[in-house]
């Protein structure tokens, strides 16, 4: 595995590895969506990640789609997450965040009762969502007015400005898995018209405003965006994913990223194809992948030039020390998924490291 191992120079860090670790929602925040101990403790114990992406956070009030999950926008969320961030150096980590909205998998009963906004009022089927009265189905959303979207990117810079008074070393920008940028882009999700609907320029609009926003805070080479072209996870589809994210792929070469981050599958597997070679070729920057790798398929994407970094997400969850079993060639745990999304430490910090 020397590849894997190979120090990075991502942006303006020196990676120690290339096994990265990727955002995963956790929902152990507390109900004010305040990071807690319990999630510095789990953070810092998988510090020997190349980089801890940290998992989705609220960019501002009144976005959530999970209830549990942290935001970053007050003092207390604020200082919630530098002991989080605190921890994590302290085992000689470094950390990203990753701000985002939730959009239309926001929900009323998980917001005050307020209207969750999207691009289009089209609503997430075929799915619920889990709220402390129950499943229910998502509601429809209501759509943004143009007028309105400048609040968006307001919130987005300052959860850029929270991040770095939290000690982070970076952060990412969460455009994919169906979220509000993700609704953005996609044709599926947005069927607007006017400045940020239609052609692919103006559904990258939204994305675009918020990383120049963002990058009036941060070095651009401590930012970095995340795709999902192919995943149908939140009712998300695209007429041709292929040549929206190229086109894509080409605008964020203007930006010196740290990296550009591709999930490069579909939960669900409906929609197939291959992603991953036109972002190669067309991004010149550092690319991470994420999605079903294990560890031999990893260091051979990075010897052939494929990727530079791949985030490991679920064996992360259930290996604390996944470098290391992966330096040893060592089993891994088996992941608890009853757990993924339960309150208290079971299936959180209490998975075994590997006994020397």
């Amino acid at each position: 595995m020397t590849q894997l191992f190979t120090p990075l120079q991502m942006g303006a860090l020196t990676l120690p590895n290339r096994i990265l670790m990727a955002p995963l929602t956790r929902c152990r925040a507390d109900n004010d969506h305040v990071p807690t101990a319990l999630m510095a403790e789990h953070y810092s114990q998988r510090a020997s990640a190349g980089l801890v992406i940290a998992e989705a956070t609220a960019a501002m009030d009144g976005c959530s789609a999970f209830g549990a999950e942290p935001g970053i926008y007050n003092e207390a969320q604020v200082a919630g997450w530098k002991q989080v961030t605190d921890a994590v150096h302290a085992n000689g980590g470094l950390i990203f965040l990753q701000i985002w909205h939730g959009g239309r998998a926001c929900h009323p009963l998980l917001n005050g009762g307020k209207v969750p906004v999207a691009p289009s009022a089209i609503a997430i089927t075929n799915d619920e969502i889990h709220t402390p009265d129950g499943k229910f189905p998502y509601t429809v959303p209501r759509e943004l007015t143009d007028a309105e979207i400048p609040t968006i990117i307001a919130g987005f810079k300052a959860a850029a400005v929270n991040a770095q008074a939290a000690g982070f070393d970076g952060v990412e920008i969460h455009s994919a898995n169906g979220y509000l940028l993700d609704e953005f882009l996609r044709d599926g999700s947005n069927q607007r018209s006017g400045a940020y609907g239609g052609a692919v320029e103006n559904r990258a609009r939204l994305l675009l405003e918020v990383l120049d926003a963002t990058l009036a805070v941060w070095d651009s080479q401590r930012v970095g965006v995340r795709i999902s072209p192919l995943n149908g996870f939140n009712s998300m589809e695209d007429s041709d994913p292929v040549a929206t994210f190229s086109w894509l792929a080409g605008k964020l070469n203007d930006y010196n990223l740290a990296y550009l981050h591709v999930m490069r599958a579909d939960f669900k597997g409906a929609q197939q194809g291959d992603v991953m070679t036109p972002m190669r070729s067309i991004y010149r920057g550092t690319i991470v992948g994420n999605m079903g790798y294990g560890a031999e398929e990893a260091e051979a994407a990075i010897a052939d030039g494929k990727l530079d970094a791949v985030a490991f997400g679920v064996p992360f969850l259930a290996n604390p020390d996944l470098p290391t079993r992966f330096a040893k060639n060592a089993p891994l745990n088996a992941p608890d998924a009853a757990k993924f999304y339960s309150p208290g430490a079971a299936g959180y910090t209490d998975y075994p490291y590997l006994v020397a």
